[in-house]
């Protein structure tokens, strides 16, 4: 018994991931660093709480509300909130006011509160309000695109609208993937290759920091419970 987590992506180019979670008997869990912002939606003991969530360098431990149940929305890096400073979210969070099981309050309006399926809904209208906007710069980097703009511009724009830089993102994102696949069940080697690590040994660096696991804790899944959904691995190399 602990977490039990599942996590789909969308084809919104607003959005990281959509997931949803239940806590059974767990104090706390491990948290994984994300390079990505958020908000997540709970309810516990008949009342209804929502936060935003910011990206998050290193892992750490956090306590879990007990019996409750999460849904929440994992936006794409270089989207932010019109109203917050990018970078006063790294490794902190806003738990907003006045929420319902219905509806919530951000940007000075409120919304209704999503299921998993219809969290394109939601974003779509923060969108259209302009509550959430994005660097096109940024997005674009991260499809993959040349970048019009000088590496100094570009690594500004980074840190402006994330609050990290782009090597930080990088290394994030990757961590978790590796993360990902090992708890899929994936060799070691297998890992350090497709990922570009250059040894077994980066490798375990990057998890001791980003993850806090070994390899082994990982391909084993021992070591309590992890904000992470081994099932998400599929989706990711579809």
């Amino acid at each position: 018994m602990g977490l039990r987590f599942e996590t789909r992506t969308s084809d919104s180019p607003w959005i990281a991931s959509v997931w949803t979670c239940r806590s059974e008997r767990v104090a706390e869990m491990t948290s994984v660093a994300t390079e990505t912002w958020g908000l997540v939606f709970w309810e516990q003991d008949d009342a209804a709480f929502a936060a935003v969530t910011g990206p998050e360098c290193a892992t750490g431990t956090a306590p879990v509300p007990q019996d409750a149940r999460f849904v929440g929305v994992q936006f794409a890096v270089g989207t932010a909130l019109r109203t917050v400073v990018a970078p006063t979210l790294v490794d902190s969070g806003i738990v907003l006011p006045d929420v319902t099981r219905r509806s919530f309050r951000l940007d000075g309006r409120r919304w209704e509160t999503p299921a998993a399926d219809d969290a394109e809904l939601l974003v779509d209208r923060l969108v259209r309000h302009g509550a959430v906007v994005r660097d096109r710069v940024v997005t674009d980097v991260m499809r993959g695109e040349r970048p019009g703009v000088s590496e100094r511009t570009l690594q500004r724009r980074f840190r402006a609208a994330t609050g990290l830089s782009r090597g930080a993102v990088r290394q994030i994102e990757r961590a978790r993937a590796a993360a990902l696949h090992l708890m899929a069940g994936d060799d070691v080697g297998d890992v350090v290759e497709r990922l570009g690590y250059y040894d077994e040994p980066h490798l375990a660096r990057a998890l001791r920091r980003y993850v806090g696991r070994t390899a082994v804790q990982l391909r084993e899944g021992v070591g309590g419970a992890l904000a992470l959904d081994p099932e998400f691995v599929s989706a990711l190399s579809a």
